[in-house]
């Protein structure tokens, strides 16, 4: 990997795979429990950035000191005190800019959960394509215990896992492990502690040696048709199908099967 942690940004680290096809971000605030705050936020932004100017095929998001995020930072929020609606309502729509711009940009995101997720930063791993967890992680939204409401990170939450036992979590801040949180549909898999790190691996490698233009359409075409009814969402998929079978890549990867060889698939 190639280090390009920005000076400008000491709240994350960021490495780039030497073929730039995966981009790995680190939330580097382990004093505070990974706490989003704003640079946090805009730093993660500029990643999805610079992975939709470039190569990349993968985002990992993960946490440093073995907690992945333990939602917004509560010293930023109280600044706000006393200072109106609209101070509110500016520092706080970072993160759904954020969880936003993880459904639409290009690549595959991987949220990389160890030790707590909770409030926001449960939000923003569950905004992320897939979620691999280690065995010990910790998952909640206990914003109910300060008298406030999930409401930004239950829009993602929400769309992942089981109506009934979603709302208990929201309504009752109950922090669970990670075989409930499996159980409800919020994770890809969960792993072990010692096989965490290859498992990671194995999955990344795994999504980033799929083709870019099959990456790119299908991403965007799931999320599209997700709230279309079924109908409509099969007249879609009919033309998102049509439109990827024509593209250079699938010419070249059926190719590639016939001749036994590995597909080289184009840049985007």
């Amino acid at each position: 990997m190639t280090e390009r942690t920005a000076a400008e940004n000491t709240a994350l680290d960021v490495n780039e795979s030497d073929d730039g096809l995966v981009i790995r971000a680190t939330i580097d605030r382990p004093d505070e429990r990974n706490a989003l705050n704003e640079a946090v936020i805009e730093g993660l932004l500029d990643v999805l950035a610079v992975a939709d100017e470039g190569p990349a095929r993968v985002v990992v998001i993960r946490g440093a000191g073995g907690t992945f995020c333990s939602g917004g930072d509560l010293k930023s929020m109280a600044a706000n005190f006393g200072e109106g609606p609209q101070a509110y309502r500016e520092g706080i729509s970072g993160l759904s800019r954020l969880m936003g711009q993880l459904v639409e940009t290009r690549a595959l995101t991987v949220a990389a959960v160890e030790g707590y997720c909770l409030a926001g930063g449960m939000g923003l791993a569950a905004a992320c394509d897939m979620l691999l967890a280690s065995e010990a992680a910790t998952f909640g939204t206990p914003e109910v215990d300060i008298g406030l409401f999930p409401a930004q990170a239950l829009v993602p939450i929400m769309r992942t896992v089981s109506e009934k036992r979603g709302l208990k979590l929201l309504f009752t801040g109950e922090h669970i492990d990670a075989a409930s949180a499996h159980e409800m549909g919020l994770t890809t898999d969960v792993v072990s502690e010692s096989d965490f790190e290859h498992e990671l691996d194995e999955l990344v490698d795994d999504l980033a040696s799929s083709s870019p233009v099959l990456i790119e359409m299908g991403k965007r075409a799931y999320y599209t048709q997700r709230d279309m009814g079924f109908d409509e969402a099969l007249s879609y998929m009919r033309e998102i199908i049509a439109l990827i079978a024509m593209s250079e890549d699938t010419e070249e990867g059926i190719n590639a099967f016939l001749m036994d060889e590995e597909p080289d698939w184009s840049d985007r």
